[in-house]
C-alpha cells in the first residue's frame, strides 16, 4: 500500500483527503489505495541512488544524486558545487536541492537504500540543519531486500542481480574518480563529476529494470522513508 504524499497535493484536496469517504466508508487517509483509484491519480514512483565521497556520513559529503521517475525518461539529478566544495560549505545546497524533489515522489526506491542512501541523506540533512521529509511524508521500499527474498544468489549486489538477469548498463567507478572530485580543482575535477554522475544515472537506470522484473513476485509492503 502506498501512502500519499501531502506535499504533492493542493489545499482542497488535503482538506478531501481528510475528510472524505471513499466506497468503503473509511477516510481517505486510512484507504489511500481508493484514492488513486477513485481520483485516476498514480502514485508518483522514483529511484534513488547517491554517490558519496566516503560510506560514512559523518566523514563523507554526497557527490551527486539521482532520481529516475518511474515508467519516465526524466531524471532529477545533481551534483556538488565545487565552489562550496572548496569554501567549506560541501554538500549543504546539493542536500537542500534533494530534499526539493524528494518531495516530487508518494514513494521512493533504491539499492540498499535502507543501509545506505537514506540514512546518509538523513545523516547530511540533519547536519546542515536541513528539514528531511518526516516519518511517513513519503513511503520507500528497498529492492535489495526484494532481489535477497526472490532470488538465491551467490552475492546480493546490484551488479549481480542485473548480471543474472541479463540487465545490462552496471558499471564501477575507480578510486581515481572520487579523489579527483574532491581533492582536484578545474577540468580535471569536472571529468570525474561527470563521470560520477554518468555512474549514478546508470545504477537508477538499472535499479527501475532490475524492480520490474521482480515486483509480480512480491507483496509491494513499503514503510517510511
Amino acid at each position: 500500500m502506498t501512502k500519499i504524499n501531502p506535499h504533492l497535493l493542493l489545499k482542497k484536496e488535503l482538506v478531501e483527503l481528510m475528510t472524505g469517504r471513499c466506497k468503503h466508508y473509511h477516510t481517505y487517509i486510512e484507504h489511500p489505495n481508493c484514492w488513486y483509484a477513485e481520483k485516476k491519480r498514480q502514485p508518483r514512483i522514483g529511484y534513488l541512488d547517491i554517490e558519496t565521497s566516503n560510506l560514512d556520513a559523518n566523514y563523507g559529503i554526497i557527490l551527486t544524486y539521482c532520481i529516475k521517475v518511474k515508467d519516465e525518461d526524466k531524471i532529477y539529478k545533481g551534483v556538488i558545487n565545487t565552489d562550496e566544495l572548496k569554501s567549506g560549505k560541501f554538500d549543504r545546497s546539493l542536500c537542500k536541492q534533494l530534499i526539493r524533489d524528494l518531495l516530487k515522489f508518494d514513494l521512493i526506491l533504491g539499492y540498499w537504500s535502507t543501509g545506505f542512501d537514506i540514512p546518509f541523506i538523513r545523516a547530511r540533512c540533519l547536519k546542515w540543519h536541513l528539514n528531511f521529509p518526516i516519518y511517513k511524508a513519503i513511503e520507500h521500499k528497498d529492492v535489495y531486500y526484494m532481489a535477497k527474498r526472490l532470488m538465491k544468489l551467490n552475492r546480493k549486489s546490484l551488479a549481480v542481480a542485473c548480471k543474472h538477469l541479463g540487465i545490462k548498463g552496471k558499471n564501477h567507478v575507480l578510486a581515481d574518480a572520487w579523489m579527483k572530485a574532491v581533492m582536484c580543482e578545474g577540468e580535471m575535477q569536472q571529468k570525474a563529476l561527470d563521470y560520477i554522475l554518468d555512474h549514478n544515472i546508470r545504477d537508477v537506470e538499472i535499479t527501475e529494470k532490475l524492480h520490474k522484473r521482480l515486483e509480480a513476485y512480491d507483496r509491494g509492503l513499503t514503510k517510511s522513508i
